[in-house]
């Protein structure tokens, strides 16, 4: 089973937002967390927009259009200044409300929506940052408890069915369909939840990466319990 350690070992704590986008992964590390507790009422904002769609991105202008409680205009200023660090630092945040995010029904043996354990993948260098103000959070998973489902002997048969009737090399069909970005948790592994208003960095698999990227997952949502995610 994991100990503390291993869990600390992946991850790294941080006490400033310089401090975040300075840090680098090093050895097994591949997430870190601008650790904080935050004050104002997150829920408010989320309960002042009417959403109209299972994800709905929220717009600066639409945040600062909104009447707001004492604790509310709280909430919304940590959420505009975050924006605007990250905008600052060159990354393109966007605040969702989440009802929840759409399954994957296509193949039911091997779902690749993001309430599977997956990595993020990129063509440039960059990494993933993501902040829950609201509702459940994300979990991450050392990668030391994970295996790739395409190892697994009959996921890997499946898919070798599927790419022989589509006509294509084994390799190359999972990638394109972005099958080898999956994990399967090993027995007794133990995700870490990345909890509410930390900013995380977490590794993402690209073509200069020094680290394994970080494997993680969206939560299953409580049911009327939106989501309030910052996120790039």
């Amino acid at each position: 089973m994991l100990n503390k350690f291993q869990i600390e070992h992946t991850s790294q704590y941080v006490n400033s937002f310089q401090d975040l986008v300075d840090t680098a992964y090093q050895g097994e590390t591949n997430a870190i967390c601008w650790q904080r507790e935050l004050h104002g009422n997150f829920e408010e904002i989320i309960q002042k927009i009417t959403v109209h769609e299972n994800i709905q991105e929220i717009e600066p202008a639409a945040l600062l259009a909104l009447r707001l409680s004492e604790e509310g205009q709280l909430a919304r200023q940590i959420i505009l200044q975050d924006i605007a660090l990250l905008e600052a630092y060159g990354a393109a945040p966007v605040l969702n409300i989440i009802k929840y995010y759409e399954r994957d029904s296509s193949h039911p043996f091997f779902p690749t929506d993001v309430y599977s354990f997956h990595v993020d993948r990129a063509p440039i260098a960059t990494d993933t940052f993501l902040c829950t103000y609201h509702g459940a959070a994300s979990d991450i998973l050392p990668n030391a408890q994970a295996v790739q489902k395409i190892l697994l002997p009959e996921m890997r048969a499946e898919l070798e069915k599927l790419a022989t009737a589509a006509g294509e090399e084994f390799e190359a069909f999972v990638k394109d369909n972005s099958f080898d970005l999956h994990y399967q948790a090993l027995p007794q592994s133990s995700p870490m939840n990345l909890g509410l208003g930390h900013l995380w960095k977490l590794a993402v698999d690209h073509p200069t990466s020094r680290t394994l990227p970080c494997i993680h997952r969206a939560p299953i949502e409580t049911d009327g319990k939106y989501r309030l995610l910052l996120i790039c």
